[in-house]
C-alpha cells in the first residue's frame, strides 16, 4: 500500500519498501518510518553564535546534532555529504532523546541545536528530543531552511525557544533551480515562527549572479521588515563555493557591504554579515542611541554591555533573549 507523507510540501506518495524525497522516510510494511530516528550522524558543541544566533543567550554553548537527510537539495550545500546521502552510507551513533539530553547536560550546554542538515527532515526525532530537553530545563534551537508544512511545524514550535531560518532568495525560480523546492512554504514557516513567539533570526546567503542584485536584496529586506518587523536580526552570509556550485566565485566584501547598507537604509535595526572578519559587521548596536552593546570576534562574544536586555545608556529594550 502506498503511503502519503504529509511532513513537507512535496507530499511524497511512497511505495512499499521505498523512501520519500528526503531519503529517510520509508514505507515499511505499510507504516511510514523515519529510519534515522535515534541515529544522529553528527554531534558537536558549538558557540550559539555559530548558528547564527546573535540575540539568543549570547556567549553560551549549544549542543548541536543532526541526522542524515534534508527536505531540500541545494546545489551549494556545505553539508551535502550528510544532507544528500542515503542513511546506509553514513556512519551514525545510536542515541535516544533521553541520552541526547544527558549529553548536552554533561557538556554544560544550556541548549540543544537541531542543525547541520535540517530538522524538518528528522522531525519526529527533533520533536521528541525537544520535549525531553524542555522537561530537563534546556532550551531548543532550530536551524532550518523552513521547507515543512504548517501543522507539523507549529507543533514543533511549541517546544522551540529560538530559530534561525535561511531564506535563500525572494524568487520562486531560484528555489526551483537551486534548491529543488519552492518559496511560498518557506515564507509561511518564517511567519509561523514569529506568530508562535519563538525568538527568530533570519539569514540570507548572498550568491554572486544569482541573488545578489540590488532588486533581489531589497525585495528580501522589504519582506522581512513588513512581515516580521524591523527589529528582526538579519544575517547576510558570504557564499563560498561548495558541492555542485563550485563554478561561482566567493562573494566579494564589497557585495556583502552593499547588502548590509541596503538593509540599514531600509530601517532594519540589527544587520550582521557572516563569514567575513569584520568586527563592525558582527557587533550589536543600540538602534536608539547607537552605542555598542555586544562585541563579537569570529563568532565569539567578547563583551556584552546589556543590562536586563536593555541598552545601559538609553534603556531601550533590545529584541532577544539575553539571560
Amino acid at each position: 500500500m502506498d503511503i502519503q507523507c504529509e511532513l513537507c510540501p512535496r507530499g511524497c506518495l511512497i511505495k512499499p519498501g521505498q523512501s520519500g524525497d528526503c531519503r529517510i522516510r520509508v514505507n515499511l510494511d505499510g507504516k511510514l518510518l523515519a529510519v534515522t530516528y535515534g541515529f544522529p550522524c553528527s554531534m558537536h558543541v558549538d558557540p550559539v553564535e555559530k548558528k547564527p544566533l546573535f540575540h539568543f543567550m549570547p556567549g553560551t554553548k549549544t549542543f548541536s546534532m543532526a541526522t542524515v537527510g534534508c527536505t531540500m537539495h541545494c546545489k551549494n550545500c556545505q553539508n551535502w555529504e550528510i544532507s544528500q546521502s542515503p542513511p546506509h552510507l553514513v556512519d551514525a551513533y545510536q542515541v535516544s532523546p533521553e541520552q541526547l539530553v544527558q549529553m548536552a547536560i554533561r557538556y554544560e550546554c544550556p541548549s540543544i541545536s537541531y542543525t547541520y542538515t535540517d530538522p524538518a527532515a528528522y522531525y519526529e526525532y527533533a520533536l521528541d528530543c525537544s520535549i525531553k530537553a524542555r522537561e530537563a530545563g534546556l532550551k531548543n534551537i532550530l536551524v532550518t531552511a523552513g521547507y515543512i508544512n504548517r501543522k507539523p511545524y507549529r507543533q514543533l514550535c511549541r517546544y522551540t525557544d529560538a530559530a534561525t531560518i535561511d531564506v535563500k532568495a525572494m524568487s520562486d525560480k531560484f528555489y526551483r533551480d537551486v534548491c529543488g523546492s519552492t518559496l511560498a512554504p518557506v515564507l509561511d514557516t518564517v511567519v509561523s515562527t514569529k506568530e508562535m513567539g519563538v525568538e527568530l533570526e533570519v539569514s540570507n546567503l548572498v550568491i554572486p549572479t544569482l541573488n545578489d542584485s540590488d532588486a533581489m536584496l531589497t525585495a528580501f529586506v522589504r519582506w522581512v521588515k513588513e512581515n516580521l518587523g524591523r527589529d528582526t536580526p538579519l544575517h547576510f552570509l558570504k557564499f563560498v563555493p561548495y558541492y555542485l556550485m563550485r563554478n561561482l566565485p566567493p562573494t566579494s566584501e564589497e557585495t556583502m557591504g552593499r547588502a548590509r547598507d541596503i538593509a540599514k537604509a531600509a530601517g532594519m535595526e540589527y544587520v550582521y554579515v557572516g563569514n567575513i572578519l569584520n568586527e563592525q559587521w558582527t557587533c550589536t548596536f543600540c538602534p536608539g542611541c547607537g552605542g555598542e552593546l555586544v562585541r563579537r570576534h569570529n563568532m565569539v562574544m567578547m563583551e556584552n554591555h546589556l543590562s536586563a536586555g536593555k541598552c545601559p545608556k538609553c534603556a531601550k529594550k533590545i529584541y532577544g533573549v539575553w539571560k
